[in-house]
């Protein structure tokens, strides 16, 4: 049996019922193969039973009380994974879905994806089954405050440095950070996506969605094409998707799909944006409301945005959301490329079968980390105690992207994998990150 295999055998067995964690892991060391061989020192000393065993896992009780005085309990989660080149960094994710696999596959990736945006910082993740959905500022305030009470013995500037992620935006953040900083009584760059009046940096808040189609550009321009003119599909209606839908829009594409956890709508025209925010980010209403803007448009409460014929598509709601069925129809539909703006949105089986028919293929651990590339400049800037304008912290991103897609596309041809991104973001990910551990010694 081969090294990878051993090290997944004991990964399934030792984390029972983690399903996510178990097909990031599998992905990710299944494309390592050839580095694994190439370089017996790994095996040596151990280095993907390491990497893949978080340095800690700390989970904890979260008690507050909602405005009818009834008390609630709910569980908080922090994976502190790897931090051979950095401080811990990843974001903390407030969704009735998260439990102690989905933080732990969500880190394992964060080790990856962060490696690639050339900064130093490690990987991690944390957050809570809490719902801030449809509750009020004092509930929401109550379950921070209670969230930080116990988090912040793990966290600082230069320990772990949390983030926003579903369900944690500037609200959250700036509640967390309030907390922080009565507790301990320091003021350090110890969350990022912090409001702009303390601390944020400018072009956060467009970073994961912007950056994706600075990625997905590279990819189209290195083979001799370009998103002008191009119809791209779009799924989510969040932070991440709107911005994509903004920046590919700049860049000459069409959007003409969106969606939300109801539904999605579909609008030839291009995808009316100032509606959409308006309707998710000022009302926080579900997207059934669009045919109140464009009453020409469809909506639709069953299938996937992927059935419409698109050039590019960009996934950008949450894990496993593009299966085998999907996959097929954007390749019967002549699709060009499919960029990642979630964490792992396609499943196993629709990457293999898209990469197999010639779509290019970009995963979420290199096309989505803009988010978190703009999180590291964001520690820069605190740490400098400066304010960058939004032109320096864009043009930054652009460069730190491309370099992604760089780095990958040379990974991938160096071990014969020529155009996987898949492999080549892996390889490239893990090496900066295993040759740290080699040269820091069996920590």
């Amino acid at each position: 049996m081969s090294y990878v295999s051993e090290t997944l055998e004991q990964l399934i067995a030792k984390n029972p019922g983690e399903a996510e964690f178990h097909q990031a892991a599998r992905e990710v060391l299944e494309s390592l193969e050839p580095v694994i061989d190439a370089n017996p020192a790994y095996r040596k000393n151990a280095i993907l039973e390491r990497i893949t065993e978080p340095d800690r896992q700390i989970m904890f009780r979260v008690p507050w009380i909602d405005d009818k005085g009834v008390a609630h309990v709910n569980r908080g989660f922090r994976v502190q994974f790897n931090n051979a080149i950095g401080p811990y960094k990843g974001g903390l994710r407030l969704h009735p879905s998260v439990t102690l696999g989905t933080i732990k596959f969500l880190g394992f990736e964060q080790i990856f994806k962060n490696s690639l945006t050339g900064l130093p910082i490690g990987g991690g993740k944390g957050g809570s089954d809490f719902d801030p959905k449809g509750k009020s500022d004092r509930e929401v305030f109550e379950f921070c405050r209670s969230f930080m009470t116990e988090l912040y013995k793990y966290i600082g500037a230069d320990v772990d440095v949390p983030a926003g992620d579903i369900g944690t935006g500037a609200r959250e953040i700036g509640f967390m950070y309030g907390t922080y900083k009565k507790i301990t009584g320091l003021y350090e760059g110890v969350l990022t996506g912090k409001g702009l009046t303390y601390g944020g940096s400018l072009a956060r808040t467009e970073a994961t969605g912007y950056g994706l189609l600075y990625l997905t550009q590279a990819m189209l321009e290195a083979h001799g094409q370009s998103l002008k003119g191009k119809t791209a599909a779009i799924s989510g209606a969040g932070n991440v998707a709107i911005y994509a839908a903004e920046k590919a829009t700049a860049l000459g594409a069409k959007v003409v799909t969106m969606s939300d956890s109801n539904g999605w709508i579909y609008d030839k025209d291009g995808i009316d944006l100032a509606a959409v925010k308006e309707i998710k980010e000022v009302k926080r209403a579900r997207l059934t409301e669009y045919k109140n803007y464009r009453p020409k448009s469809e909506y639709s409460a069953s299938g996937h945005v992927w059935q419409v014929k698109c050039d590019v598509a960009l996934p950008c709601a949450t894990q496993n959301e593009l299966n085998l069925d999907d996959a097929k129809a954007l390749v019967k539909n002549k699709c060009t490329a499919v960029a990642e703006g979630a964490n792992m949105p396609t499943t196993a089986e629709a990457t293999e079968y898209l990469i197999k028919n010639g779509i290019l293929f970009a995963p979420g651990k290199a096309a989505n980390a803009g988010g978190v590339a703009t999180s590291a400049l964001e520690m820069s800037q605190n740490s400098q105690r400066l304010n960058w304008t939004f032109e320096e912290v864009d043009t930054r991103l652009h460069g730190i992207m491309v370099n992604i897609y760089r780095q990958a596309a040379a990974a991938a041809e160096k071990y014969g994998h020529k155009d996987n991104l898949v492999v080549g973001a892996n390889i490239a990910g893990f090496t900066k990150v295993a040759d740290a551990m080699l040269a820091q010694g069996i920590q």
